[in-house]
């Protein structure tokens, strides 16, 4: 497996090592002591997996301390633009974000540690996201960051337009009616160290 650090401290983009041939493909989709040896300390506790139809946005999801979760996220089948938000007000990179397109193609995931407010874009039918959690779900815990903030500025019309292409659907993402609750970063308070 190969680690690379993203602009966000703490968090890595992963790319398994995947053998193929005429037959199919072989990869490890997790290995403990490869985690280990790049410095990530994660105990995976719970493992989720939504399909959503295209242009599905979920997020920007967290929890707060003490059940906060540690998130390795893939793509079973299809595409998303992943992207979490540093709410560690210690942080350089604090309330700065980082995207990423994850497809099961590429089988490349990213490592969100916890103190990140996470969310995806599904930019095909049918997509398949699963995540392995540090934590349980602890509702009582939740918190969301407006997926559409201005001040933290997530180009998601952007990918998606360029992920689809000029002659795709325009940019109307389909949401919950919690993620269209989100809260602005203007009135966000950390519950992060």
């Amino acid at each position: 497996m190969k680690f690379i650090p993203t602009p966000l401290p703490g968090m890595y983009e992963v790319h398994p090592r995947v053998f193929s041939d005429e037959r199919g493909y072989f990869f490890e989709s997790y290995n403990q002591q490869a985690w280990e040896a790049a410095g990530i300390q994660a105990h995976f506790v719970q493992d989720n997996e939504s399909q959503s139809a295209r242009g599905v946005l979920r997020g920007l999801h967290f929890q707060q301390p003490p059940r906060a979760q540690g998130k390795y996220v893939t793509v079973g089948a299809g595409a998303v633009y992943d992207v979490a938000v540093d709410l560690r007000p210690n942080s350089p990179t604090y309330g700065q974000h980082f995207g990423l397109v994850l497809t099961a193609a590429a089988k490349n995931g990213l490592w969100i540690p916890p103190g990140f407010a996470h969310g995806f874009l599904t930019l095909e039918d049918n997509t398949v996201f699963r995540y392995k959690c540090t934590d349980t779900y602890a509702p009582e815990t939740e918190g969301c960051l407006a997926w559409n903030d201005p001040t933290v500025g997530i180009d998601w019309a952007g990918i998606w337009n360029q992920y689809v292409g000029p002659n795709g659907a325009d940019f109307a993402p389909q949401l919950s009616p919690k993620d269209q609750q989100g809260t602005l970063w203007t009135h966000f308070t950390s519950p992060f160290a």
